[in-house]
């Protein structure tokens, strides 16, 4: 007899989410109305102000709260979101519409995880993360600023690799394919560092960025920050419901 599959125990910003969710779903907490304070939080799931901290932050990245600085958490009005399943490596989308692409790195170090950094990979600040900056060119013409952070647990030699030939992309799926993948995508206003590497004429150009998460093995192994100019670039999936 086949053993059953095991999954990886809840971890307490997961608790913190749930307890949150499922007052808003039963209609505890109505649209507009502001939710405990993260003190109250702490003091009533006795959890961390970091675990409740990153719960609401990733609430507020899914659309179910909003947060004003120095009043409060709120139950947000729902609103739709296009569901990403599968992105493919952009050196493939520029290859495969028959253009020529080439890419330049323009960081590629070791970094202390910020607090921000921290919770995404479940770690203390100042964990030891791998950063790289690369852009991406459709036929000399800037089309992607890829930001990635990785665990060198995962990839222990990732700042060994020469990026002007190969792509984060191929190495981490060839390493492992995630288990667990999260899209949360933004239009902003690019810094004057993105319009630099994007070669944006006007600052006011609108971009789309994509902020992806993966996991293996029930760990975050790879944070992304992916920008595109938004009169350059479109981001889109066809799917069965």
């Amino acid at each position: 007899m086949a053993a059953a599959p095991t999954t990886r125990p809840q971890l307490r910003y997961e608790q913190v989410k749930q307890y949150i969710t499922e007052h808003i779903n039963r209609g505890d907490w109505s649209i507009g109305e502001r939710l405990p304070s993260e003190s109250e939080l702490v003091e009533t799931l006795g959890v961390s102000r970091m675990t409740v901290h990153r719960a609401l932050r990733e609430l507020m990245a899914e659309g179910l709260v909003t947060r004003a600085q120095g009043v409060g958490t709120f139950v947000a009005k729902p609103v739709p979101r296009a569901t990403l399943l599968e992105l493919h490596d952009i050196a493939d989308d520029i290859i495969a519409a028959g253009h020529i692409h080439t890419q330049q790195v323009i960081t590629l170090e070791s970094v202390r995880a910020d607090v921000d950094l921290a919770m995404a990979f479940d770690q203390r600040p100042g964990a030891k993360l791998f950063h790289s900056v690369i852009v991406h060119f459709e036929d000399k013409i800037p089309l992607q600023v890829e930001e990635r952070y990785v665990s060198p647990h995962f990839v222990p030699d990732y700042l060994e690799q020469d990026f002007t030939t190969l792509h984060p992309h191929r190495l981490l799926t060839h390493i492992s394919r995630p288990d667990e993948m999260e899209h949360v995508i933004f239009a902003i206003t690019p810094d004057r560092q993105l319009q630099h590497l994007l070669e944006l004429e006007e600052p006011t150009t609108a971009c789309l960025q994509l902020v992806r998460r993966t996991w293996v093995q029930g760990k975050t192994v790879m944070k992304g920050i992916f920008t595109y100019p938004g009169n350059r670039y479109s981001l889109g999936g066809r799917y069965q419901v």
